[in-house]
């Protein structure tokens, strides 16, 4: 099947391939269909299938049919919720290469940078709006944009959103939409939280699934190697070496583990840089920008990237220390194997973490297959030590910003200031809710609440 026997007109089509692309994946050819007959959808695929394009080309169409007649102002038509910056921006990239042969106008807007030139370009006119939800409700608390003529509503990467705590900004967001529009929910997994929330957002939705749930992709590698937890960096420096690895995505838990390990790596003689929630947005940029063009080899992350980064034939993805919730293993791999390409995934595990590994098997119904390089033996008199950072707690309600449940931070899980809902630092003193009183000050008097920042 190829893109144009899917009734996409010819302005987009000629910019699908441009990009490079022949053939639909599977959620694209089932996904397509639906949402250009009107209908809503529910939409399951392991990461790196195309589900971006999966929601983006219909959705294009659409506007593109319905197009208003009279000329004025740009209301925004289409909505795109993700939960962090770069897999907003990455959208954003989308919908522009797509968009270029239509008279239609997207922004992609989140937390981190400045609001001011956002809010101008809102006023100039926007078709299809991409944020992250706490940005969007400080623009619209600013009058800077208003959302009741969106046609498409599309939840992106929803168990992710749901997981970092965002479903009162998602019911704030949801209020503030028509009664009428077209909903698209997009999810890696089909959790039980999703389904409650599919049952309150659509209305006799499609469904589509085309992978078993938690599922890695058959194009990825996998690979466990037991070693000492003090033995971890010598290891890695040596297997990059001794490969030649030329492109390494290193997880780490926490900010602080990532900003060590990139400090180490470089004088192992490694170009590394580190990717947070607590990194200006601009050093996030700069760093996966450097990562992508091959400035440095290894880009070390924590959670916060494992959903939001794009980079074409990633062929390493290293687990430096394994995720707190085994879901995370799935999507932190699946940033190699995408598309047509393939990719190693290397877990390093030491003996604090064989519960966790225990888990992530459990998950994955099946034993990751270990390796062993000599030298790299593990000293069994080394006892076990709990690991006190990282989400530590079940999935559940989360309060606005997501710390309801235990911290749960998009699995950042460091010890410093709390993040904020796109990972960003979130300031000690702002309130948990909505007219939430902030901690005493030095006084001993407690200061009025204030309006909403930027936070994602």
């Amino acid at each position: 099947m190829s893109f144009d026997s899917l009734g996409l007109n010819a302005d987009i089509l000629r910019a699908v391939e441009e990009q490079g692309y022949r053939e639909p994946t599977p959620i694209q050819r089932q996904a397509i269909p639906v949402v250009l007959a009107g209908r809503d959808l529910m939409a399951s695929a392991q990461t790196g299938t195309g589900k971006t394009a999966g929601f983006t080309l219909p959705l294009l169409q659409r506007l593109v049919d319905n197009q208003p007649h009279a000329k004025g102002r740009r209301p925004v038509r289409a909505l795109i919720l993700t939960p962090t910056r770069e897999l907003a921006a990455q959208i954003g990239e989308n919908v522009r290469d797509y968009s270029k042969y239509l008279d239609l106008r997207s922004l992609v807007v989140f937390g981190g940078v400045s609001i001011n030139p956002q809010m101008m370009k809102l006023r100039s006119g926007v078709d299809v709006l991409v944020a992250t939800p706490g940005r969007l409700l400080d623009l619209e608390h600013q009058n800077a944009v208003k959302l009741d003529q969106v046609e498409i509503l599309v939840l992106d990467e929803a168990d992710r959103m749901l997981d970092m705590g965002f479903i009162h900004d998602i019911r704030r967001v949801l209020a503030k939409l028509p009664a009428r529009r077209q909903n698209l929910l997009f999810s890696a997994t089909f959790s039980d939280e999703i389904k409650g929330l599919a049952e309150k957002l659509l209305h006799n939705p499609e469904e589509v699934s085309v992978a078993r749930r938690n599922t890695a992709s058959e194009q990825v590698t996998q690979y466990v190697h037991f070693v000492d937890k003090k033995r971890k960096r010598e290891l890695l420096s040596q297997m990059i070496g001794e490969g030649n690895w030329q492109q390494v995505l290193v997880f780490t838990r926490t900010k602080h583990g990532a900003n060590h390990l990139a400090e180490q790596l470089g004088k192992d003689g490694i170009t590394a840089a580190a990717i947070h929630g607590n990194k200006s947005q601009g050093a996030r940029t700069r760093a996966l920008a450097d990562f992508k063009s091959g400035g440095i080899r290894v880009l070390v992350a924590t959670d916060i990237a494992a959903r939001g980064l794009d980079i074409e034939e990633l062929p390493h993805v290293v687990n430096y220390e394994l995720p707190n919730v085994p879901e995370d293993y799935v999507h932190r791999i699946g940033r190699t194997g995408r598309a047509a390409a393939t990719g190693q995934a290397l877990s390093l595990v030491c003996v604090d973490e064989h519960k966790l590994l225990r888990d992530i098997e459990r998950v994955l119904k099946r034993e990751v297959p270990r390796m062993a390089i000599p030298g790299y033996e593990v000293d069994p008199s080394i006892p076990a030590e709990p690991i006190v950072n990282g989400r530590q707690q079940q999935r559940g309600g989360g309060g606005r910003g997501g710390q309801g449940q235990g911290q749960r931070r998009g699995g950042n899980g460091s010890s410093s200031a709390p993040s904020d809902r796109s990972g960003a630092p979130r300031r000690q003193s702002r309130p948990q809710g909505d007219g939430a009183a902030k901690p005493a000050g030095a006084n001993g008097r407690r200061r009025p609440p204030r309006k909403p920042s930027a936070s994602n």
